[in-house]
């Protein structure tokens, strides 16, 4: 008797499953923002070279960029929207998770590492990237390590995964290092150029991204040991599942078809830094098959 009272149970749940998972289907508010307007809206960010900035045109383009316009694609088909159009908001380390949120952006398309805490407020799609937290400095300072810049300055993007890392681990060994804290990129890039900081900490690929647009970037040089490994993920507003799925099935075909490599190619291995093998794992266990 209690084996058959188990398995109705059983039965009953499933089904409120199936239909949980088809009214969340009906109600994606991301999906039917689209379908009502017509419109994808893609955050961007200005400065965060090479995932997604303004070129010399203004034009917002990057890795992150192309891999939205490829969701875009995607967009068009499944949705029947031959004619979507794109609708490009600018973001910043401060408002992206809220627009995102309220449904000013439906995709932020940049260099967002997936935390569980920007969990509790937005999903985050597949990783399509690996980071690591290093330091930025002069060539000629001397500093190879975080430890080296006891009596010096720091520089750090506010509201950051790398800001609150920094933090922790200056607390945790009681280093004299003074905190600079600055809104995006180019602000610490200038705060490091103009000797108002010793280093600028933030994800190594964009200090990378940041040397190479140097006026002479052999005066810069990307230092010390990997502090954290993060991944990187798309922003999407929470309980948008399907939309949320045609996200991840983009991703998924683009390493099926090998577009994500062809993508690093284009965006990275002029700045010379070759496929890490944590991020060609990632790569491959994107290929979910359809």
């Amino acid at each position: 008797m209690r084996k058959k009272i188990t398995f109705t149970s059983a039965l009953l749940g499933l089904a409120c499953l199936v239909a949980t998972g088809a009214q969340a289907e009906m109600t994606d508010p991301v999906i039917d923002r689209i379908k009502a307007n017509n419109v994808l809206s893609i955050g961007y960010r200005e400065t965060s070279i090479p995932f997604s900035y303004l070129d010399a045109d203004q034009k917002p383009v990057g890795y992150s960029t192309d891999i939205c316009l490829e969701l875009a694609e995607t967009v068009r088909r499944q949705l029947d929207l031959p004619d979507l159009d794109i609708n490009w908001v600018p973001v910043n380390l401060q408002n992206r998770i809220p627009l995102v949120a309220n449904g000013t952006v439906d995709i932020s398309c940049e260099s967002a590492v997936n935390t569980i805490g920007r969990q509790s407020q937005v999903d985050f799609s597949n990783p399509f990237f690996v980071s690591h937290t290093r330091l930025l400095v002069k060539s000629d300072s001397g500093v190879t390590e975080l430890e080296d810049l006891v009596g010096e300055r720091i520089a750090l993007p506010m509201n950051s995964t790398p800001e609150k890392l920094i933090k922790s681990i200056i607390e945790r060994d009681q280093l004299d290092i003074d905190i600079v804290s600055v809104k995006d990129n180019a602000e610490g890039f200038l705060m490091l150029s103009t000797g108002r900081a010793d280093a600028y900490a933030t994800d190594d690929i964009l200090l990378f991204g940041l040397q190479g647009k140097a006026p002479d970037p052999s005066e810069y040089a990307v230092v010390g040991q990997a502090l954290s490994h993060d991944s990187y993920g798309l922003l999407v507003q929470k309980n948008s599942t399907v939309f949320l799925t045609l996200v991840n099935a983009t991703l998924a075909r683009l390493s099926r078809e090998g577009k994500l490599e062809t993508l690093y190619d284009k965006w990275f291995t002029p700045m010379g830094i070759p496929l890490a093998d944590d991020l060609r794992t990632s790569f491959a266990l994107q290929a979910i098959p359809e």
